[in-house]
């Protein structure tokens, strides 16, 4: 858990870099959709992105932007990839899971995407870029961030929760285990005693039974005998 809250820490920090930069994000998208003569449709996934990097940026400054953005969600794919491992979870955490999986297709449309308070990407957009082209693009690391970070924040709490409650019920089993060695020698005496008194109950019978009477000597008439 320690190693995925580093790698988290890390990204953070390199989207904090991209997102200082969002006005030259823009700008290489306008750049690569002039480009691709794709100015009509918004720009509602990865692969989209990606596309436009590839075959139709020419621009050292704009292939740059459009490498850390597409370098920031591969590194999104390679966490989950990392807490899915980690700790499957319930459905909760699953949940969350699933969430940051959609939304890291590389094919999986952005468009209704938008990222709220705290974040401001959406802010610092137009109208119409907000609404028609980039409000989606631009949400989509800082959502998925979110996501992973309340990923993260719950499954600490349910593995706190349930290492509490196996030490509590250990607690508690503790005590019995140890009165029972008692509670069984104090049975097994109680059996010995009942056994001994059988026992001699028995043998006394067995006296009784078997012991003969003690013989009388003959009667002589008073008088000196030899």
């Amino acid at each position: 858990m320690d190693e995925a809250v580093e790698t988290l820490r890390k990204i953070e920090q390199n989207y904090k870099i991209f997102q200082q930069q969002q006005f030259t994000f823009i700008r290489a998208l306008e750049n690569t959709r002039q480009e691709a003569h794709d100015l009509i449709r918004p720009v509602s996934s990865i692969i989209q992105v990606q596309c436009y990097k590839d075959h139709h940026c020419f621009n050292s400054t704009d292939k740059r932007i459009l490498n850390m953005f597409i370098s920031i969600c591969n590194d999104l794919r390679n966490l989950l990839h990392q807490l899915e491992v980690l700790h499957p979870g319930d459905n909760v955490a699953q949940g969350l899971l699933n969430k940051c999986r959609v939304l890291l297709n590389d094919s999986n449309d952005l468009t209704n995407v938008r990222a709220t308070y705290p974040h401001g990407v959406v802010n610092y957009l137009s109208l119409d870029e907000a609404r028609n082209r980039y409000g989606g693009v631009v949400s989509l690391i800082p959502v998925v961030l979110d996501t992973m970070t309340e990923w993260i924040t719950y499954t600490k709490r349910h593995l706190l929760y349930t290492v509490s409650r196996g030490r509590a019920m250990s607690k508690k089993e503790t005590p019995t285990s140890q009165t029972k060695p008692h509670v069984h020698c104090a049975a097994r005496t109680s059996i010995n005693k009942r056994a001994l008194q059988l026992q001699e109950k028995d043998f006394q019978k067995y006296l009784s039974e078997n012991q003969r009477p003690p013989q009388k000597a003959p009667w002589r008439p008073p008088g000196k005998h030899p």
